[in-house]
């Protein structure tokens, strides 16, 4: 398998201050442990183009998009109080939504076969008009809306593993039966949605797929529930793409979270996906870094991933 990571440097110029924990040290922790393990020599290194306003307009409002734009020179130093920015926090934000969408053209370009976006700041709890938990555009939301419009692409399967419940994009695609949303998380944690019971509404009814976990579930338990739900639904919902917003803050040694999963529970995850890919849609397959909060776990963890990606 041709496998890539999509990455710039200019990713840590997006500062969030002093002990915040979506810190740049994040990704820099990635690289070196990418390097240092020779893994980085199997992998092709991409470099992203920005994402234009049509594409934020995709998922985002126009307001909103411009709040984005002139927050630092208005003098805003923080979108909410989990939410800081810097002086150059919009254009590494448009930075990030294009990491996923230079990806996605490089799969549908069949240069590559499969791939991570390593951006920062992450997405999936980013509103249409609302920033929050570290987030500022949806990247995730925007790359399914873009492989529709772009390429006419039927079908997008979302499949969240983060600790924390994706519900910005969840709320973006509640009503659309061309989108399946699947997410694993703890429950009841931040933000506080994500019940099995929020299923979709309208045409989208089923269409979202919630399973929470509580606090302390053992891997071996976890990874049961996401292969028993996971696998019938998206065989049965046949995607032509899966996007994985790839948060890594269930490992067991993060400080923000209970769950007990291991750097092995992500290379499991990641096969399993990867089968239904080759089953479904040629192995197309993205993942975008979403959480992920101690360094050496976030590091293995997506050391871990990506040697499952490559096969």
């Amino acid at each position: 398998m041709i496998c890539a990571i999509v990455y710039h440097p200019d990713y840590l110029r997006h500062k969030t201050g002093f002990s915040h924990p979506e810190s740049p040290d994040r990704l820099t922790a990635i690289m070196r442990r990418l390097d240092e393990s020779g893994l980085l020599k199997k992998l092709i290194l991409i470099e992203p183009n920005p994402a234009k306003e049509e594409d934020i307009l995709l998922v985002h409002s126009k307001r909103y998009f411009e709040t984005i734009k002139s927050a630092w020179d208005n003098g805003c130093t923080a979108l909410t109080s989990d939410t800081p920015i810097s002086e150059e926090s919009y254009r590494i934000a448009l930075l990030s939504v294009g990491g996923v969408l230079t990806g996605i053209d490089k799969i549908m370009a069949k240069e590559i076969d499969n791939g991570m976006a390593l951006v920062r700041p992450p997405g999936h709890h980013a509103m249409p008009d609302q920033a929050m938990g570290f987030c500022l555009f949806n990247n995730i939301a925007i790359g399914a809306r873009y492989l529709q419009k772009k390429y006419g692409i039927a079908k997008v399967l979302i499949i969240d593993w983060d600790l924390h419940h994706g519900n910005g994009t969840q709320y973006v695609f509640y009503e659309d039966p061309s989108v399946l949303y699947f997410s694993t998380h703890q429950y009841p944690h931040y933000p506080g949605t994500g019940s099995a019971n929020e299923k979709g509404e309208g045409k989208g009814v089923g269409f979202t797929i919630n399973v929470p976990m509580r606090a302390g579930t053992p891997a071996d338990e976890f990874m049961k529930k996401f292969r028993n739900t996971l696998y019938d639904k998206a065989i049965e919902f046949s995607p032509d793409f899966i996007l994985i917003s790839a948060g890594f803050d269930a490992h067991r040694d993060d400080p923000l979270g209970s769950l007990m999963l291991t750097e092995a529970s992500y290379a499991e995850m990641t096969k399993i996906i990867l089968y239904i890919a080759n089953t479904c849609c040629k192995g197309r397959v993205l993942s975008a870094l979403e959480g992920g909060y101690n360094l050496n776990a976030l590091a293995m963890s997506v050391e871990a991933h990506l040697r499952a990606m490559i096969g």
